[in-house]
């Protein structure tokens, strides 16, 4: 191929058209030459074959011609008859032949009577074998030669025979003989020599013609068809060679050259596609190589650093054929345990972790991966090595430890039992020193048992529960040293510990709280009393006055000596018994409000405490004139509580509910309004709702967020303590539920108690 115009040229001997145009006009020439060849053949062997026929015929003619003039032995007519046909156009000579050789007649008169040689090319066909032959095929009888004018002679001879007319007197021929003569005449082949010489010339003339015909269709069909589009895809594939995306191939072609066409354009996106994919791998693996956040180098065997990224660059900008050791650690040897040296001799990575002054003498730590590079022949020729600056780690590292001695240190001393619980079974895995101050246990005895060890046997089953459920736990009971019984609250949350996942529990003993809050309810209780006294009062007057009467009216009687009637007797004596009860009743209700019992919950009816609450103000309400309107539901299912201290929380609610309204209508009667308290209770969304309603004189606006606080009271000094909300919230909180507060100043004050229902198991 050679360059030519800016393009590449292939040679016509060399082109696959020029190939393509000799093979197929060589098989054309071949084909047609042969053609033309076996035509002029087949011509010549039908003019020979049509001219021997002739020839015969002629012969033929000839002897009928002659032969009566032979039967009369009539020289002259046949001389006439010799002499007339052979001066027709193309016969030679026309010569008759006796058996010795001798021309008897002749067109030629100069001839008559000379003897030929028996053996010449004319007698030959039969002399050629003793005795003669007599009877010869027309083939056999012909013979062509050449002229003395080049012209090809074609001659024939046609035996005489003897025949039976011949015998007699008149003749001398024996009947023995069967030849008596031959006729010969020789016939020019010039004008059909002409003829074939001028279909031959035709024949190759045509033939020519035809062969530049198609040659040059073929030429054009070729250059065309084939050349073109072919010369189109060379420039198409070399287009795709120089990384062209989409080669403009223009070739319209409905047949294979515009399929591979179509299959090259194709083949030139997808190449394109994939030359771009393996670009952007490239530059990716580039960036990567050049950006990746840590140092890599490719050395050779000498350890001279070949190729490195801009991290290294960077880092220890090394002089061009610098020395990894020399760079790295401004060496002037290698490296003792070089792992790149390992990688070289092993043909394997290696791994190691190094340390060492950098370029300005601060102390820096790697850790190094080396990884073979070979050539084709799985030669290792090079070796790249990968550092990570890990000299922050090994910083943080230390951090680590003085850290987690640190936090160790603050874990062991934490005031509070601090344990850690495995995640499943709940036992002890650490656990700080707070824990044997507080439990009173040793912290090694406690690392061989279960946390759920220190709950009491018939309790464990249920936190074990409530540990996994809940994140706060408040006063569980605890079993410390020596049996001695303990309250906590217990704080989960789960945690991770050595790589596996834990619960972090931390406990805070609130027995000496529980105890104060106790003498704070108990007070609180005290206080209650104190103003449940005049309502005691109320409520025993009237049974101590009934009782009175009764004896008054008995001892009357009995004083004037008057008998009573057994019948009225009985009535008193049952209406003092009834009323000793109430006041028996009232007596037993203070002694049992004045316990200091612990908390314990259990299935109560909040409809029923509601009024044996109301029992003991009832009458004081009345001489006050405060209506109480009931609105209970029916069927109320009941709340987990314990009955006495919900009892406290009502009493505190009715009293502060009183001393409202009373508060209010010292102030300014507010007309035909009456006083009024209402009790409401009612289920809802799976809880039980109190509702304590009054129409006193309301809470302000600005201290309703500390209504239950401790010692925060609205009313005057000497009228409270402060202790009664207080008290309350802490005793609905213990209990599960909720108490909230809607006040209007000067129209009234709502407290509402939402309460969990009890399970139907304890229902």
């Amino acid at each position: 191929m050679t360059g030519k115009g800016g393009r590449d040229m292939v040679s016509v001997t060399r082109s696959l058209t020029g190939k393509l145009i000799v093979l197929i006009g060589g098989i054309l020439l071949v084909g047609i030459t042969a053609l033309s060849y076996f035509a002029i053949a087949n011509h010549r062997d039908y003019l020979m074959k049509n001219l021997l026929a002739q020839g015969d015929k002629l012969s033929t003619t000839i002897k009928l011609g002659t032969h009566y003039a032979m039967m009369l032995n009539s020289r002259d007519d046949i001389t006439q008859i010799i002499t007339n046909i052979g001066s027709q156009e193309g016969i030679e000579s026309l010569r008759i032949y006796n058996k010795e050789g001798q021309i008897k007649f002749s067109n030629n008169q100069a001839e008559v009577d000379s003897v030929t040689n028996i053996r010449d090319e004319a007698c030959f066909v039969c002399h050629r074998v003793e005795p003669p032959l007599v009877n010869l095929e027309l083939s056999e009888r012909t013979r062509l030669f050449e002229g003395p004018d080049g012209f090809r002679r074609l001659g024939i001879i046609a035996p005489i025979h003897n025949e039976p007319g011949c015998v007699g007197e008149c003749h001398f021929h024996p009947p023995e003989k069967q030849v008596l003569g031959a006729i010969d005449f020789v016939v020019s082949l010039a004008r059909t020599d002409g003829e074939i010489i001028t279909l031959e010339r035709r024949l190759m003339f045509f033939t020519a013609f035809i062969f530049i015909v198609i040659s040059g269709a073929i030429y054009v069909f070729m250059v065309k068809v084939i050349r073109k589009p072919i010369m189109e895809l060379v420039r198409g594939t070399r287009l795709i060679a120089r990384g062209e995306p989409n080669p403009d191939i223009d070739v319209r072609q409905d047949d294979e050259v515009g399929l591979l066409a179509s299959s090259i354009t194709s083949m030139g996106r997808a190449i394109a596609a994939k030359q771009a994919e393996l670009n952007r791998q490239r530059d990716e693996y580039q960036n990567l190589f050049a950006r990746v956040p840590c140092i890599i180098t490719v050395q050779d065997r000498n350890y001279r650093l070949i190729r490195y990224n801009r991290e290294f660059a960077e880092k220890f900008k090394p002089r061009p054929g610098d020395f990894c050791y020399h760079a790295y650690k401004n060496r002037t040897s290698k490296c003792p345990d070089c792992p790149v040296e390992q990688t070289f001799a092993t043909n394997r990575s290696h791994t190691s972790e190094e340390s060492g002054p950098d370029k300005d003498g601060n102390m820096r730590h790697w850790l190094v991966t080396t990884s073979p590079i070979t050539n084709e022949a799985g030669e290792v020729v090079a070796a790249m090595e990968m550092c990570l600056d890990i000299t922050p780690r090994k910083e943080l590292e230390r951090e680590l430890t003085k850290s987690e001695q640190k936090y160790q240190a603050i874990f062991s001393n934490i005031p509070n039992p601090v344990f850690v619980l495995d995640h499943e079974t709940l036992n002890i895995l650490d656990c700080n020193q707070s824990v044997e101050a507080v439990y009173g246990i040793t912290r090694e005895r406690l690392m061989s048992s279960s946390f759920l060890d220190l709950f009491r046997p018939s309790e464990r089953e249920r936190y074990a529960r409530e540990l996994r459920e809940h994140e706060v736990i408040d006063r569980a009971v605890h079993m410390a040293a020596e049996g001695r019984r303990i309250f906590v609250t217990i704080r989960v949350s789960p945690s991770e510990y050595g790589g596996h996942k834990v619960w972090l529990v931390t406990t805070s003993d609130i027995t000496k709280r529980l105890e104060t809050e106790q003498k704070f309810i108990q007070a609180g209780k005290m206080a209650t009393l104190g103003e449940m006294a005049a309502g005691v009062a109320h409520e025993l007057n009237q049974p101590l006055t009934v009782i009175k009467a009764a004896s008054g009216f008995i001892l009357g009687r009995v004083g004037r000596g008057q008998e009573v009637p057994p019948e009225l007797l009985a009535d008193l004596a049952r209406e003092v018994d009834g009323h000793v009860d109430r006041a028996s009743r009232i007596i037993n209700h203070l002694r049992e409000f004045g316990r200091k019992p612990d908390m314990q919950l259990s299935p109560a009816q909040a409809n029923d405490i509601l009024r044996r609450a109301l029992d003991i103000f009832s009458q004081q309400l009345k001489l006050r004139e405060i209506e109480v309107v009931f609105d209970l539901a029916e069927n109320l299912p009941p709340v987990m509580a314990d009955a006495g201290r919900l009892e406290q929380v009502f009493v505190n609610l009715l009293i502060n509910a009183r001393d409202a309204i009373e508060e209010r209508w010292a102030a300014a009667p507010p007309g035909d309004e009456g006083k009024r308290i209402t009790l409401e209770t009612r289920q809802e969304d799976g809880q039980v709702v109190i509702r304590m309603a009054d129409n006193g004189a309301g809470i302000p606006k600005g201290v309703m967020e500390r209504i239950f606080e401790p010692f925060f009271t609205t009313k005057k000094v000497g009228k409270g303590t402060g202790l009664g909300l207080s008290i309350s919230y802490g005793i609905i909180q213990d209990m599960g539920g909720s108490i909230k507060v809607d006040s209007a100043e000067g129209r009234g004050t709502a407290f509402t108690i939402s309460l969990p229902r009890a399970e139907d198991g304890n229902g």
